[in-house]
């Protein structure tokens, strides 16, 4: 027994603190929407991002010029608590645009897989066409153009892919003609895909589907933190958890806004989310009225109890992931 506690106590020893912020974008300062894979090539951990470029200057108030024109950045790391930028994505532009959001990046069916969000445009307003494209890598490097979706929308944004128990694969996304909701579509082959239910009534974006002891898991961003909902039958049915998560202010200068576009990693028991801060409780917010645009990278880890889950964005978190 004493043996065994005294490996325990080294282990946890041995794994690092993440630092507030996990991550912060050094060539925009305006990392989001995050989507992190194990390179089992290299032994790292990479990190795929929305490049946001905060530090553009806007011509007015309802200038967003800033979260247009994004390259996908990307950072890796050996052990998941320090990050390294790692330049940005090499994405064809022949099958894409000049704005990218929120990868959705996946091992599956023998290769690397990306979803992502394109903007066709750079654009002062949020009044564009924005659509979903599938992409394919052997490496996590040189990306190959597959299909656009068809998922019925010219508004469809935040792709999160889940392969279901029973076989096949399931799509999340957000559909802004139908005020924002999370929608599903299937498909047997991650190339066709049937749009199928949709699942929630109220406004929200960044869907990010997984499985953890034994269910599956949707948690959303709400714009008032984010939304929990759970299956118990493999994604038939859902329950709404109430309340949201990360939706009041952390006490570090970094985390004091509310939580957004969550990632999930899931090693073993243990569950971490990856979520976007902008700063507005950084000192430099105080003379800088446009520093509220920056966002960075925070880490916390999910703790579940009777089938609800509730994170602590003020406690330390000892992290060592494992492929």
């Amino acid at each position: 027994m004493m043996a065994s506690l005294l490996l325990m106590a080294m282990a946890t020893a041995a794994a690092p603190v993440a630092p507030k912020p996990l991550y912060r974008d050094p060539v925009h300062d305006g990392a989001a929407d995050a989507s992190t894979v194990y390179d089992q090539a290299t032994g790292e951990w990479v990190m795929f991002y929305t490049n946001r470029r905060a530090d553009l200057p806007r011509a007015d108030e309802k200038d967003v010029r800033w979260v247009h024109g994004t390259a996908i950045g990307t950072a890796r790391s050996q052990n998941g608590a320090h990050w390294r930028y790692a330049g940005t994505a090499d994405i064809p532009q022949s099958c894409t645009g000049p704005t990218l959001w929120a990868p959705d990046v996946q091992w599956l069916a023998g290769q690397w897989h990306m979803w992502l969000t394109v903007v066709p445009g750079v654009f002062r307003d949020w009044n564009a066409p924005r659509f979903i494209v599938h992409l394919t890598s052997p490496d996590l490097k040189a990306w190959t153009c597959g299909e656009r979706l068809d998922l019925g929308s010219d508004r469809v944004i935040d792709a999160s892919v889940l392969a279901l128990p029973g076989g096949g694969y399931r799509l999340f996304f957000n559909d802004e003609r139908q005020n924002k909701a999370i929608v599903t579509a299937d498909s047997p082959d991650l190339v066709q895909w049937t749009v199928g239910k949709r699942l929630t009534q109220t406004p929200g974006e960044g869907p990010k589907a997984f499985r953890w002891k034994g269910r599956t898991w949707l948690i959303s961003d709400a714009w008032k933190g984010l939304l929990v909902m759970r299956s118990d039958d493999d994604g038939d049915s859902w329950i709404t958890q109430p309340g949201h998560i990360l939706g009041t202010s952390g006490r570090f200068p970094t985390d004091r806004a509310k939580g957004q576009h969550p990632d999930i990693v899931v090693a073993g028991d243990r569950a971490y989310i990856l979520y976007f801060v902008h700063q507005d409780g950084e000192d430099e917010a105080k003379s800088d009225p446009e520093w509220h645009r920056r966002s960075v990278i925070q880490i916390a880890e999910l703790q579940e109890k009777d089938g609800v889950i509730s994170v602590d964005r003020n406690a330390p978190v000892t992290i060592r992931l494992k492929p």
